[in-house]
Parts: structure tokens; sequence; C-alpha cells
């Protein structure tokens, strides 16, 4: 079996967007790539994508448009102002101009196709991939598998925010060409016992479609970061090639690292409650006396 290798220039497809985080880690890894297409229905964190990723796009998209047209076109796309349901027509017209023709530009400049529910397969603009890696990033929704959310599961059909998975099943059976590479970030739940059954399903799809499935859980303190955070990842490979997720890293960073050495006074903590908190937490064991000195507002000399 070949190992994977990237060769060719990559087109970078992120379904459930949000602020674009697999987009800042090919960024940050120093990996050259296009914003190809996105899909996130949630206007505030498009916001945060084009603010992070597009900054120098000031073009004026909307120049031309009626307030009329943009409150239709915005409906007919289906636009979320909290990512749980579709705003209303009504509730569209109820915003200024400005927030019409700003959310508008950001969808635009962002190459995004909003609400996945009302996507399809072509626009997700695969071809040529003689030419092109595409990498499919899908992310879904969390709430319905995480222990703190209401773990209602993502049965195919069941309309929970995490069911949404099934909607990059449609949109990969839409396709004439397939993304090579697929990518998957999720709580462990989605790979443990309640789920277990759906998550095999999914793999046995995508297997049919002829990917090779890599699924782990890794724990961001293995890679560098001073966090423990335990995700489920998969790796999807079009093809008969193998993929190896990387070694973890020794940990050379602690929390005092990220912590800065002079913040304004308006972000400290001061209240009598938060003293008796903050004492609470260091009698237990829970909160270090180092770190409890940034909280209460000591200087760097106190740490």
């Amino acid at each position: 079996m070949q190992k994977l290798e990237i060769t060719k220039p990559i087109r970078l497809i992120e379904l459930f967007a949000g602020v674009g985080s697999q987009a800042m880690a090919l960024r940050n890894i120093g990996i050259e790539f296009e914003h190809h297409v996105t899909c996130e229905w949630w206007v505030q964190p498009n916001a945060s994508y084009k603010a992070i990723h597009m900054a120098d796009d000031n073009t004026d998209y909307s120049d031309g448009m009626t307030k009329e047209q943009l409150q239709q076109w915005l409906f007919k796309k289906g636009v979320s102002s909290d990512g749980k349901e579709p705003m209303t027509l009504q509730k569209i017209q109820r915003k200024p101009e400005k927030w019409l023709r700003g959310t508008y530009n950001n969808i635009i400049s962002t190459r995004n196709i909003v609400n996945i529910q009302q996507a399809t397969g072509k626009e997700l603009k695969i071809s040529d991939t003689d030419k092109y890696e595409y990498i499919l990033t899908y992310s879904f929704p969390c709430q319905d598998l995480s222990v703190a959310g209401k773990m209602e599961g993502m049965d195919e059909g069941s309309n929970t925010r995490s069911s949404m998975l099934w909607e990059v099943k449609r949109l990969l059976e839409e396709c004439e060409e397939l993304p090579q590479i697929l990518l998957m970030e999720n709580v462990p739940q989605v790979m443990q016992k309640k789920n277990l059954g759906n998550f095999e399903k999914w793999q046995r799809f995508l297997e049919e479609k002829g990917y090779r499935n890599y699924a782990q859980l890794l724990n961001a303190k293995d890679y560098g970061v001073a966090q423990n955070r335990n995700r489920a990842f998969m790796v999807s490979v079009l093809g008969d090639f193998n993929y190896t997720f990387p070694d973890p890293i020794p940990l050379d960073k602690c929390m005092a690292d990220y912590l800065e050495d002079e913040v304004e006074e308006n972000y400290f903590v001061n209240t009598e409650k938060a003293e008796s908190l903050i004492t609470d937490l260091i009698e237990s064991g829970k909160l270090d006396k180092q770190i409890s000195n940034t909280i209460r507002g000591g200087g760097a000399e106190d740490r």
C-alpha cells in the first residue's frame, strides 16, 4: 500500500466551517492552499472567518443590490443568527441595511454556501482532481454527542444537530468527482458506545465510496499544547493509500507560558465573592497559587 503524499495544489473545502480552524492549522504549519468553498450558516462565525482569513478583501459585493433584494437573498440562503435555526424573513427585515450588506459581503468573500441542508454537491465545485488535491473537513456539531450536551445522538433523519453528519453523505453522493481527503474532528463520544453504531455506519458508507478510514483519539497535551483536550479524528483517503497519525511530542509549555506579564486592570476579578472562591480552590488543591495571582491581579513579581 502506498503512503499518502500530497503533491498537487490543495483546494480546501470546510463544511461546518466556523471561524476556519482547519484553515488556520494549515496556515500555521506553512501549507499553501486555496480557500475553495466554506459552508457556515451562523453569521457571527462567518464574520470572524472573513476577518481572520480574508481581512484584505474590502470589496462591496452588495453594490447594486437593494435592501429588499438582500433580505430575500439572505432568507433563501437560510442564514442563522444563533446557529440553531434559520432566521425568518421578518427577523431579517428588522436588521439594518449595514448588517445586510456586511453579512452578504462576508458570505461572498468566504465562498460560503451557507446552509448545508440546502447545499448541493455541485456547489462544492470539485473538478480536475487530476490537477488538484481536495481536502474536505467536516467537524459537524457535537452538541448531541457531548456529555455536556443533550446526548440525543446522531441517527440519520433524527433532525438533531449532530445528525447533520448525514448531510455530508448526501453531498458526497451528489458529487461527480470526490475529494481525495476527508478530515473529521469531533468529541470522543462520536466513536464510543452510544454512537458507535452510527460511526461504523458512516465508515462503511465511506468505504463503499472508495475511502480508507483512519480513526484515532488524540489529546492536545500530547502535541505541544498545555491543555487536556481529547478529540476524535478520522482521516479518510480516497484510494489505496496508507495514513499514519503523527507521533506524540514532549510538552514543554505550561499555562504560565500563555499568560501576559502586564494586563490592564479592568480584566482582573477583584470582588469578595471571587476572592473567596479562589481561596477555596487553592486550599482544595484545584488551583495553583502561581496562576491564582494572575486572576487576582498580581504583578509579574508575584508569579
